[in-house]
């Protein structure tokens, strides 16, 4: 039976039948706790006497009338389908449901706020969920105009995608809004969000002269921490940017953005209604990282409404077109249109580090991924679909002029607005505007996998000048397509006040397995040879024997931070390739991480030092070498400029890493007082951080726990609180922990993602052995019961990956043997699992060395 999955084939064969008009959705959302009514009217034409179906996911259908023929719901309706047959040239069906709220952060999700007690929903349809809202044709090529009518509570405030209407008072406290169509769209941007929500208001002038109204909401118990005034000026800053570059106003009639409770992602980019997460509403202190990931995030969003809203793929094979044209877009906005300047260094340390990892995993595919179904759909939100894309339409407009990009860009959208495309459509505009032949560009960049490496040639003459300088590239076995690139070459020297500055730099492309560049011979060798100099390049790089050596001396020597980045992004590839020893890079990071200014270069680099730490080292050294890493953030942390960024980033990684009772002491001492940094300040959030780590550590108690939380009875608070409980390191605590998850499907999406992260904290892994077999006893039912969203939760948040040894190798082996007609979606995330430990294991080995 098909159940809730979608082949490609069948969208295919229902867009052949059908071409819709309209849907006009009555919701009713007054109806309790579990459900809500949904009326849904389809208008749609179709081929006379075809057959095909409708998606629907609901609790009950009560009635289907097909151009006035009554139809029995329990004979058409079933998986998730209502089959419709005898169509006519010009259709009517109409749907009344009961529909179900969810916790899982799919559908129509459903949060009671602990603070007072107020209902909050709030939709998230991509991929394919707005089913599980109305009845609807599920695939984003059978666009149409969205009317929706809903009913709710009076007080509430209710936003779609098209303007609020006033609300028509009907009996008792509730009203309805009828909101105007929409332009044609696909379903999966249509959006629903209704509560108690506070909201301030503003407005843009478009640049074709309309005026556009701007909404910021939250919830009340967080309205006094969101900085409406900045959202609004980051908002108005992308606008000007993108109308001019793009060539084409803004496409809908105004612009929400909405932060809403327990939210999977970063943002959804709904038609004019955007949703964010949470985490963008800064209760408490937080890193520059974070202020600059919410504004890369606010440009991302909107760059969507253009390219993916307005112009939208066709089938879910081309969902990098959204996702990877709205990285790019969002990076190069934020470094030319607001104060975050350094952007590309961000997307350097950050979204290219996600998107080496994910093209060496096993799972890799190409950015135009072979898409069969929707469970393949959903497991592609990955660093290929993004990052990697991002960085290859980087390379893209760097190889035809950044002008002549954006040219193309703006035909692209002028040719095909309100429709659906595929890539060949945007090359095409590109080759226009570029004079370029893009075949065997798109052929090499966005139809084969995989990493290409990079590494210097370099001979040098008695008298210290170059007299032979080639580039070598080469690619995995597995994937071995050579690819050009346009990249730069930096030479690097230290200078009379010790800074390594660029002394000289050129930008060429590269092709084939050898580039000579003869215009380097004659220079003289430079400290410091950085391949990729200004990141244009998507290619890991590696640094010959006297510059790793220059590197390591001196990397906190070097002004320009992108520069730095493409360092220390080499110095952690070589050791993830187990080139180079995870020993050596701890102390690379500790002697150098203090000097770094770039927040999201810090925030990616103590991450990688933790993973070097907990998994990468040589087992007889590791508790020696967490125990140094520790020590080592520590000083680093008193060390620290008084209140700055990196001081915050200090302590909180030492927080995590603490392995000893001395550790624990000195954590305890400072949530509690007795001990003081200058300028830090143990707020709301910090705190919560020491006490988890107090926790794993066995110094706090549940009661302990117990206490905090009631003391921030808040949504966040909750989920600190689930995070602690699970990072107890007793095994009656990790039961429980795995209990909550696995027995029970009561937890909302991000309970179970804050207890699977406590459940699995690198100072209690030991306790995890006994899980080992659990976990694949319970991944076949997990993933027949649950959303997909959580099953992914749990199946890669409880992977006891820390334990990191050849036990744990074995038996995710032998599971994926045993099951190889298991689903494939199912079979990608365990075999990304296995490939953690593999590479952690070959690490472990030359670090043994």
């Amino acid at each position: 039976m098909p159940g809730e999955n979608l082949t490609r084939i069948e969208p295919q064969e229902r867009r052949a039948i059908v071409d819709t008009r309209a849907y006009d959705v009555q919701l009713d959302l007054t109806r309790g706790d579990e459900v809500f009514t949904s009326r849904t009217t389809v208008t749609f034409a179709a081929t006379e006497g075809a057959s095909t179906f409708i998606d629907l996911i609901a609790r009950t259908v009560h009635s289907v009338t097909l151009n006035g023929r009554s139809l029995d719901p329990a004979s058409v309706f079933a998986d998730s389908r209502i089959a419709l047959e005898g169509l006519a040239s010009e259709n009517e069906l109409i749907v009344e449901a009961d529909c179900e709220y969810t916790n899982t952060g799919e559908g129509l999700h459903r949060f009671v706020d602990p603070v007072d007690g107020e209902v909050y929903l709030y939709s998230q349809f991509e991929v394919p969920d707005s089913r599980r809202m109305y009845t609807v044709f599920e695939q984003p090529d059978l666009k149409a105009a969205f009317t929706f009518s809903v009913t709710a509570p009076a007080r509430w405030k209710v936003v779609s995608n098209s303007p609020t209407p006033e609300p028509v008072a009907l009996d008792g406290d509730t009203a309805r809004w009828d909101f105007p169509a929409t332009p044609r769209i696909s379903s999966y941007i249509t959006a629903l969000v209704a509560g108690p929500y506070e909201a301030t208001y503003s407005e843009l002038t478009s640049a074709d002269g309309r005026v556009i109204p701007l909404g910021v909401f939250a919830r009340k118990s967080l309205w006094q921490y969101l900085d409406a005034d900045y959202v609004f000026e980051k908002t108005r800053q992308g606008f000007a940017y993108f109308e001019e570059k793009f060539g084409f106003p803004y496409p809908f009639a105004k612009y929400d953005q909405l932060f809403v409770p327990e939210f999977n992602a970063g943002a959804m980019e709904n038609a004019g209604a955007v949703t964010f997460t949470e985490t963008y509403v800064f209760r408490s202190k937080v890193t520059d990282a974070v202020k600059e990931r919410r504004v890369v995030t606010i440009l991302h969003e909107l760059a969507h409404m253009w390219f993916g809203d307005l112009v939208t793929m066709k089938w879910w094979n081309d969902l990098w077109l959204n996702e990877s044209f709205a990285e790019w877009a969002s990076t190069i906005a934020t470094a030319e249109a607001t104060e975050w300047e350094a952007a590309w260094t961000t997307f350097n340390a950050m979204e290219k580090t996600w998107a080496y990892r994910q093209d060496q995993l096993p799972s890799t595919h190409p950015v135009v991924a072979e898409i069969n179904d929707l469970e393949d759909v959903q497991v592609n939100f990955d660093g290929i679909t993004y990052a990697k894309g991002g960085s290859v339409l980087k390379q893209l407009a760097a190889w035809v002029g950044i002008e002549q990009f954006f040219a193309g860009v703006a035909a692209y959208f002028q040719k095909h607005q309100w429709s659906n495309t595929e890539v060949g459509d945007l090359l095409t505009e590109l080759e226009t505007t570029s004079g370029r032949d893009l075949g065997d560009w798109a052929k090499k960049w966005l139809e084969t996998a995989g990493v290409n490496t990079l590494t210097p040639l370099i001979e040098e003459g008695a008298d210290g000048s170059i007299s032979r300088f080639a580039i070598v590239q080469t690619a995995p076995a597995d994937y071995p397509t050579i690819r050009p690139h346009r990249l730069g070459i930096g030479f690097y020297s230290l200078n009379d006040a010790g800074a390594l500055e660029r002394v000289h730099q050129v930008e060429l492309d590269v092709d084939g397995d050898r580039t000579e560049v003869a215009e380097l011979r004659g220079i003289r060798r430079p400290d410091l040879v950085l391949l990729n100099d200004d990141d244009l390049a998507y290619a890991k790089i590696r640094l010959d024997e006297r510059s790793l050596a220059t590197a390591i001396a001196h990397l906190k020597d070097i002004s320009d931070p992108l520069a730095r980045s493409l360092v220390w992004g080499a110095a952690w590839d070589q050791t993830r390739d187990a080139e180079a020893s995870a020993t050596d890079y701890l102390d690379l990071v500790l002697q150098n991480i203090g000097s770094e200014t770039e927040s999201t270069t810090v925030r990616t680099t103590l991450a990688q030092l933790q993973l070097a730490a907990n998994s990468y080292v040589a087992p007889a050294t590791r508790d020696a070498a967490r125990e140094r890493v520790a020590d080592g953030l520590w000083e680093l942390a008193r060390a620290a400029e008084a209140g700055s960024d990196s001081q915050l980033q200090f302590v909180t990684a030492f927080a995590s890493a603490a392995s000893t009772p001395a550790h624990a002491e000195t954590v305890r001492a400072l949530r509690d007082g007795d001990a003081t940094l200058e300028g830090l300040e143990i707020d709301t959030d910090l705190s919560w951080q020491l006490l988890i780590s107090l926790a794993s550590a066995g110094v706090a108690t549940e009661a302990d726990i117990e206490a905090a939380r009631a003391a921030d009875n808040t949504a966040k608070g909750g989920e600190f609180a689930a995070t602690a409980f699970a990072a107890l390191p007793s095994r009656e605590a990790k039961q429980k922990a795995w209990s909550s998850l696995i027995d029970s499907a009561d937890a909302p999406n991000t309970i179970v993602r804050a207890t699977a992260a406590g459940f699995t904290h690198p100072a209690t892994v030991d306790a995890l052995a006994d899980f080992v077999e659990p976990y694949f006893a319970m991944l076949l039912p997990i993933w027949e019961s649950r959303s997909y969203q959580i099953a992914q939760y749990l199946i890669v948040g409880l992977y006891p990956a820390g334990l990191a040894n050849t036990g744990l190798r074995d038996a995710t082996r032998a599971w994926l043997s045993q099951h190889a007609d298991a689903a494939p979606a199912l079979r990608r995330l365990v075999g990304e699992n296995l490939a953690g430990v593999e590479r952690a294991l070959a690490v472990q080995e030359r670090d043994a060395q």
